[in-house]
């Protein structure tokens, strides 16, 4: 039994001989070469080459735009597969870092939306592939409080907003060239069932993170973290060469020097210039205590431009159009958008902007004389912190919001009659309907902001208040 025991011992040892001698430091090169063979990344590459495979093929064949805007897509998702292969070697970072992570990506997406811009040939072509590379973004989920759906939905959800222009191009070339449908299906069945399936296989939470890998560093901090230069030169120096001559030419020897001054007889101001009248601020033409209109809204406006951020009129990945700090621009036209996205207009002043297609979402926040004019909107407008703004709906609305705003002008269409309007620390807002007849004026009715609380029958009675006059 003992002898049993103690072979068993001896192999142990000799088997930990084995590995301590076999074993080796792994660098860094082989860590990334062992995160390219791992099942994700392998499973990837097989995505690539048989779904995004055959959307180049019949690139191919079409060219022009459309072939251009493929090798983006091709772009697009090699740099994706390079982010999960530097997940798979990095821990998860923070917000800031995820921003620094995502950076390459976010470039060829802005890319792809660039080519769409002037709405050029084949506008639909290139509209369907620049929608359809948010569903990449599927790489930022970072949990459920990160503001975003889950990897698998927002691939679905993604795509849904990309067919609206796919179908265009199978209903434009279905009799007329098989290669741009053959490249309208390839697209789709590249993300559906292609990434979602792979999503869904691998990474259903997120990229997979590397608990022991190194830190994703943001570009701030890699700034800060430089260290400064050695030779860096000297502040220059705070006396003029006059200054110096004369510092230099007499020697320092402190109060002594000052009271030798005083006691040498000679009057002390007598290097001192004489005041007269009219130098006198009391006696000045030029300078007045009264501040003129003009100078105060001078003042006035250059402090309010100070605090507003740069103008903006773009479209945030896809979903989201931003208006933001536009200052008396009458001519603001969103005419490319559709029922998945929302408008978001901020900080603008007398400027009026034009919305042509149905959108999900209105929100107007801290404007003041600002004017909207949109179709129909899907979920609801909002109106929130605004001054003297005025909306027209030519279509339908079902739900109309006002929050803290004073001074609103709600122009309402036939269709949109039966809004629901609801308005919360808001005064001033007046809704506006048109008459019966076809050259009829509009209609206004105010809608109350003060109200009557009474405590009647064991309850409180809320009406609003109804002024009379004698």
């Amino acid at each position: 039994m003992e002898e049993k025991m103690i072979q068993r011992l001896e192999s142990v040892v000799a088997r930990l001989e084995e590995l301590s001698v076999g074993f080796r430091p792994v660098s860094s090169s082989e860590v990334g070469v062992d995160a390219r063979m791992d099942p994700i990344i392998l499973a990837y590459d097989d995505l690539m080459a048989n779904f995004l495979g055959r959307v180049s093929a019949a690139a191919e064949n079409i060219g022009g735009k459309v072939l251009e805007v493929t090798k983006v897509v091709e772009e697009a998702f090699s740099v994706q597969k390079e982010l999960l292969v530097k997940a798979k070697q990095c821990q998860k970072p923070d917000i800031a870092g995820l921003a620094e992570f995502l950076k390459p990506l976010n470039e060829v997406i802005m890319k792809a939306n660039a080519l769409t811009e002037g709405r050029p040939d084949f506008f639909n072509h290139l509209k369907t592939a620049a929608d359809s590379l948010t569903a990449l973004a599927w790489i930022a989920y970072s949990g459920k409080d990160c503001g975003m759906s889950l990897p698998i939905a927002h691939v679905e959800e993604s795509w849904q907003m990309a067919e609206f222009y796919n179908n265009k191009v199978l209903v434009e070339y279905k009799s007329k060239d098989p290669n741009h449908v053959e490249w309208a299906k390839a697209l789709k069945e590249l993300y559906l069932p292609g990434l979602r399936d792979y999503v869904k296989c691998f990474c259903p939470l997120g990229p997979v993170w590397n608990p022991t890998g190194k830190m994703v560093v943001s570009g701030l901090a890699s700034a800060q973290s430089k260290p400064s230069l050695p030779n860096a030169p000297a502040p220059p120096p705070a006396f003029t060469s006059e200054s110096s001559g004369s510092s230099s030419s007499c020697p320092k020897e402190g109060m002594s020097a000052v009271f030798r001054e005083i006691n040498s007889g000679k009057p002390v101001t007598a290097g001192l210039r004489k005041v007269t009248d009219d130098m006198k601020t009391k006696n000045r033409t030029d300078r007045t205590s009264i501040v003129g209109a003009s100078e105060k809204e001078t003042r006035t406006t250059s402090l309010s431009s100070s605090k507003a951020g740069p103008p903006k009129f773009e479209l945030q990945m896809g979903r989201k159009w931003v208006v933001e700090n536009q200052i008396g621009n009458k001519g603001l036209v969103i005419d490319d958008c559709d029922a998945k996205q929302s408008v978001y207009v901020f900080g603008c002043k007398d400027s009026v902007l034009q919305i042509k297609e149905k959108v999900n979402n209105i929100t107007l926040d801290k404007c003041t004389k600002m004017g909207i004019v949109f179709t129909d909107v899907v979920a609801a407008c909002e109106i929130v912190n605004c001054n003297g703004v005025e909306l027209q709906c030519q279509g339908s609305a079902p739900t109309i919001s006002v929050d803290n705003t004073g001074g609103c002008q709600l122009y309402l269409g036939k269709d949109s009659l039966k809004a629901s309007i609801t308005t919360a620390k808001s005064s001033e807002i007046n809704v506006l309907i048109p008459g019966e007849g076809p050259d009829a004026d509009w209609v206004e009715h105010a809608l109350p902001h003060q109200f009557v609380h009474v405590f009647k029958d064991g309850q409180l009675v809320t009406s609003p208040v109804s002024h009379s006059g004698g």
